[in-house]
């Protein structure tokens, strides 16, 4: 019973976790939604998940630690999301709209795929603190063979959820396509919002070490 119990809070855990709208969740949506390829979908979600559970996993390892040893570590990469996040939404606000919306239309190469699947899981410091406590929180205050328990339902939980975001996205694809055009652009003010915030804690990190 420990065991399912530990795994369900694992689970749940886990969802809300990676559930809040954030980087990873908008990049899958604005994906399913405007890709009627399964197989291009199922390939950007794999990868989406992929890195999604090695940072779960480096939080539960403990890679917070490495910003107060290295700080400059944390400005880099506060540096890096802000300025590749918020290209992200700008981008998405000016693409242009394709009325036919063929199905072949907005593929990217797999290198750019994976490069984006690990900018907006990875390049958010803030993500990777509020990982850390939660992962390495419950790691420290299970026995070694429960926290493993937990690490595993947490990373079940990625995977469930993003596959069903990127189905449901899919599904409402019909409905959604007269007004993808407004998708993607509330999708990419919220990516800048969120790029803006980054930067917000970058400048702030900056003023107070220099």
């Amino acid at each position: 019973m420990d065991f399912i119990r530990i795994f369900l809070q694992g689970f749940i855990f886990g969802l809300a976790y990676v559930a809040p709208i954030g980087a990873q969740n908008l990049f899958v949506i604005n994906t399913s939604v405007n890709s009627k390829d399964i197989g291009y979908i199922i390939r950007t979600v794999s990868i989406v998940i992929l890195f999604d559970i090695s940072l779960a996993l480096a939080c539960f390892i403990g890679i917070g630690i490495l910003f107060e040893i290295i700080p400059i570590l944390k400005i880099l990469i506060l540096f890096m999301g802000f300025l590749i996040i918020t290209i992200m939404g700008i981008r998405l606000i000016l693409k242009k709209y394709n009325a036919e919306y063929k199905s072949n239309i907005e593929k990217i190469s797999f290198a750019k795929i994976v490069f984006l699947s690990f900018s907006v899981a990875w390049l958010n410091p803030q993500a990777i603190i509020d990982g850390t406590m939660i992962f390495g929180g419950m790691k420290a205050s299970l026995p070694g063979n429960m926290a493993n328990i937990f690490i595993m339902g947490a990373c079940l939980a990625s995977i469930f959820w993003f596959i069903t975001l990127a189905t449901l996205s899919y599904k409402v694809f019909e409905k959604l396509k007269k007004a993808i055009k407004y998708v993607n652009i509330v999708c990419g003010i919220i990516l800048i919002f969120y790029g803006i915030k980054l930067g917000y804690e970058l400048l702030k990190i900056a003023l107070k070490t220099y």
